[in-house]
Order: structure tokens, then sequence, then C-alpha cells
């Protein structure tokens, strides 16, 4: 055989030789990326968390999926002694799911508290309910949520769009709760500074430097609440929970703590 010919053959023959490696390499993981904005889960203990996630609602009531968390010797459906339970709402792009990638109910579930997230009606995994649709059927459908999971004076946080449930309940019901903690909630400026007044429910009102719309709209109108106290987040926005969680953490824990 002429020397090209030969040169050809062993060309041919080691690119199959290359093709056949590359065959049987392993396919190459994809790249994990940590997102930054979430806290360290060491310091807050995120590895001993246990999630419960499950629907409950009254019968004829549509359900609500809720998330609950357990770590270490905590149970879940448990807190220690003299701790209020809980109850998360959620904003209008989050659900019950953001405050357990957060941390936040393994934190509180680490120290003590029962610490439960709720999907609102039409987000996540609970489905729509007419019966929300005014301020009557969200307050009445709090009510309902509490009974169900047996929680008798929690505190509620409720962040951003949460506001239009949490808001028209505290007026309400607010001798229900052991806490109130609003994280720029909309719907401030529905009721008066009177009605206001009326509220004897310890609040944190709590919102990001940045947060120049909903922040300070929100302080306007809750600072008439006569048991509150402010925190800001510095250099957090509107979400400031999710730009500086262990800020957000820390102020909602020095909170939780002097509750009687």
């Amino acid at each position: 055989m002429p020397p090209a010919r030969w040169r050809l053959g062993l060309l041919l023959l080691g690119a199959l030789l290359t093709l056949v490696l590359y065959l049987l390499l392993p396919a190459p993981q994809p790249e994990q990326r940590s997102v930054g904005t979430w806290p360290d889960k060491r310091k807050w203990g995120w590895q001993a968390a246990n999630t419960t996630a499950r629907t409950v609602m009254a019968a004829g009531e549509p359900p609500v999926f809720y998330r609950e968390v357990s770590a270490g010797p905590q149970a879940s459906g448990t807190a220690s002694p003299g701790r209020p339970d809980v109850l998360f709402l959620h904003g209008q792009a989050f659900t019950s799911k953001t405050w357990e990638a957060l941390g936040t109910l393994a934190l509180l579930a680490r120290e003590g508290y029962r610490a439960v997230a709720i999907d609102l009606p039409g987000y996540g995994d609970s489905p729509r309910a007419e019966t929300v649709a005014m301020a009557q059927g969200r307050v009445a459908f709090l009510d309902r949520v509490l009974q169900e999971l047996g929680m008798q004076r929690p505190v509620l946080i409720s962040p951003s769009m949460s506001g239009r449930f949490a808001l028209p309940f505290l007026l309400v019901r607010g001798d229900r709760l052991a806490g109130f903690v609003p994280i720029a909630p909309v719907g401030t400026k529905d009721y008066t500074a009177e009605q206001y007044r009326q509220v004897q429910t310890p609040t944190l009102i709590l919102y990001g430097d940045r947060d120049t719309s909903l922040g300070p709209q929100a302080l306007q109108s809750l600072q008439h609440l006569p048991r509150h106290r402010v925190a800001v987040v510095p250099d957090a926005g509107h979400a400031c929970y999710l730009d500086k969680p262990e800020d957000f953490h820390r102020a909602l824990l020095g909170f939780l703590r002097q509750l009687k």
C-alpha cells in the first residue's frame, strides 16, 4: 500500500478511537450555583430541617396548602412552652416555599417556635376561592386557617400583597394575635388612623431602606398602632427578607423573644 494510503488509514483509525473514548467518558455535571442572597446554611441550621407539607381546611371549604418544619428535638406541630406560634403569609410573587427555602421556618423551629407558612388562595398549591374576594371573607378565611392549624394566639407575618388578608384581620381580630409583623404591606391606606389606634396587638413594622414606595407608605399609616416598633433593614429593597435574610431573621427573632 502506498504511503499516502497508510497515513489516511492511521488518521481514520485515530479518529475512531477518539470517538469511542469520548462516548465512554461520564457526562459532565451541570454547574452548581448558589444564590448569594440566601443565609449561610450551617449558621441557620438548614441541614437539620424536616418539612411537613400538606393541605388542610374545614369541611366544605377550599383546601389550603401549608409548610411546617421541625428541627432538632422539636416535633412538627409543637413548640417550647411560652413561645407563640408563627404564621407566615407571602407576597404576590412568592408562596410558602419562600420561607422554607430562605431557612426561616427551620430557624424558628430550632429556636422552639412552631412556624407555619401557607399558600394563600390562588397561589402555590392552594386553589382559588371566591369567598376571599371581599375583606370580610378574608377575615373568615384566616379565622378558619388558625382554627384548623390549632393556633391559639400566633404572630402573623404579612409581607406586601398579603396585607389584603392581614390588615382587616388585625383590625377585627387583633385580640387573636400575640403579635403582628407587617413587611411593607399593601392596603394600609384603606383604614383610618383612629381604626389603627384601637388595635392593641404588639407590632413590628419592618421594611428595607431601599423600598422607597410601599415601605414608607405603610409606615405612615401603621405608626398609629399604639404598640408598634420599627425595624429598617439596611441596603434592602421591597422583599427585604430576600435581600438581607440574616438582618431580617435577627429583627424577627428579637421581636418574638420580647413577646409575653
